[in-house]
């Protein structure tokens, strides 16, 4: 069964290479792609199967035993992250191939977000420290080139700073590695947690985690590591930005649970503390600032922020039930982020301009009732609001600051959902109540909602039928706190 944990990476590799093939057969092409990123999504699914019923799934490249070469680690956190972004990736897949972007006709597009879903699902399941920068550069690579290829002239500029402020988050994050690997001399996860564990004194620990605790706050877009994602996701195109503001920020949180529980652990009271702190600061200036945007995709990337902030807080409380928080909002998160900015450029798609400046959807949605209801419910998930799941992470996010006695903090929390619900309100009421203005021309079609639905759907289910997800939470929780069982699997103990 080990060689489940390479299913999710391989087969969409594969996909891209061979997809190139059919270049110049695009409606060839797009089948083969969604049909690789199926089978990748099923071997996902088998993954936290058996993860979750057997244990870690462990695959030593090459035949090398840890920590000499490289490990492949689909334990329980992985395989649910894994999992997590291969659906929201398949519906963004879905989203392109019934979307009128002229860049999703490019030959190279299908084979870049299948490379990209590939690094993602690597980035999450390498077990070694070197690994996940090559994955990272991947990543980087693939979601450059997709921003550039946007239908709008900003595409470019928005991709010339995420490879700016990427470039620049590869040289932190090597830094990092170098300080680590002359500390210990490893670069595997699990050798250099219980050596950190055994010696956390060597002069260069420090360095290595601030510097680790910025990378991920790049890629998570943590306040003030933040300024290159609001004009990347709105020029974009939908199927990509969708993807990037839902589950690819969400490197980030899983790199903060890896520091924190398994590799940082002497430290962790103090990465928990600046973690409180960040998360906070994200959550009132996400929320005040998409609350002053006048663009309905700006207003969802600083939401992103505010967002991001809530699992940070999570994380940064640390106790088994704020940890079981923290993934609750995550998955949340990336399903109902990733539906409301693909419904955002829907109801773009309709308008004479394809644009979503709130100036350009004005009364833009009162033909479109269907699409009012989805955004509606995602509107109330993203706020919190029952029976939505987002209702369902907060309520577990509240009742662990409880326990763990956080007022303040839980304060901060409160206002700030109901700066979600206003800037959510506000959006609505000016797409679906206002009057659009006279002369205003609205499209017979646009982009077809098949993707979203599936994603509000999702959201509604697991609002009403929580159980699962709960239990998953919890089982999670208990694996990244008992750091010494995935030591043990990884290095064969």
């Amino acid at each position: 069964m080990a060689s489940l944990v390479l299913l999710p990476i391989l087969v969409p590799l594969a996909g891209a290479t061979l997809g190139l093939l059919f270049w110049r057969w695009r409606g060839w092409q797009a089948a083969w792609s969604a049909g690789a990123l199926a089978v990748s999504l099923l071997s996902s699914i088998l993954l936290l199967a058996e993860a979750w019923r057997r244990g870690p799934v462990v695959f030593q490249l090459g035949g090398w035993p840890a920590p000499f070469g490289i490990s492949l680690v689909g334990d329980l956190p992985a395989a649910t992250f894994v999992l997590m972004a291969q659906v929201v990736l398949m519906a963004g897949l879905l989203y392109a191939l019934g979307c009128r972007d002229r860049c999703v006709t490019f030959p190279v597009f299908y084979p870049l977000f299948l490379f990209l879903t590939a690094a993602l699902t690597g980035s999450f399941l390498t077990g070694d420290v070197f690994n996940l920068f090559v994955f990272a550069e991947l990543l980087v690579a693939s979601a450059t080139v997709l921003t550039a290829l946007a239908d709008e002239r900003s595409g470019v500029e928005a991709a010339y700073k995420y490879f700016y402020i990427s470039l620049l988050a590869s040289i932190v994050w090597l830094s990092a590695v170098g300080s680590l690997y002359a500390s210990y001399g490893t670069l595997n996860m699990a050798d250099l947690a219980q050596r950190l564990a055994a010696d956390p004194s060597p002069p260069l620990v420090p360095a290595a985690v601030v510097l680790m605790l910025v990378f991920f706050m790049i890629k998570a877009a943590v306040v003030p590591f933040h300024f290159w994602q609001p004009d990347f996701h709105a020029a974009a195109p939908t199927a990509v930005s969708a993807m990037l503001s839902s589950v690819v920020v969400k490197m980030g949180v899983y790199g903060f649970m890896r520091m924190t529980t398994l590799l940082f652990r002497p430290q962790a009271a103090m990465l928990q503390d600046w973690l409180v702190v960040f998360g906070l600061v994200g959550i009132v200036f996400g929320g005040l600032t998409a609350l002053g945007t006048h663009h309905l995709k700006r207003m969802l990337a600083y939401s992103t922020l505010a967002q991001i902030g809530f699992i940070l807080v999570a994380i940064g409380w640390g106790t088994p039930s704020a940890l079981a928080a923290a993934v609750i909002l995550t998955v949340n998160h990336s399903l109902v982020k990733a539906a409301l900015l693909m419904l955002a450029g829907a109801i773009a798609s309709r308008a004479e301009v394809k644009s979503a400046a709130f100036a350009n959807l004005i009364g833009l949605g009162k033909g479109a009732p269907f699409l009012g209801a989805l955004f509606l419910l995602g509107g109330m998930a993203l706020a919190g609001i029952p029976p939505m799941n987002g209702f369902v992470g907060k309520l577990a996010l509240f009742r662990s600051g409880i326990l763990a006695a956080a007022y303040p903090s839980l304060a901060f929390l409160g206002v700030a959902s109901i700066l979600t619900l206003v800037y959510v309100t506000r959006a609505f009421q000016m797409i679906w109540w206002e009057p659009a203005p006279s002369g205003a021309k609205v499209k017979p079609g646009g982009d077809r909602l098949l993707a979203p639905t599936i994603l509000i759907v999702l959201c509604v289910l697991l609002g009403l039928w929580p159980e699962p997800l709960l239990a998953l939470a919890n089982a999670v929780s208990a694996w990244l706190l008992a750091p010494n069982a995935y030591i043990a699997a990884v290095m064969g103990f």
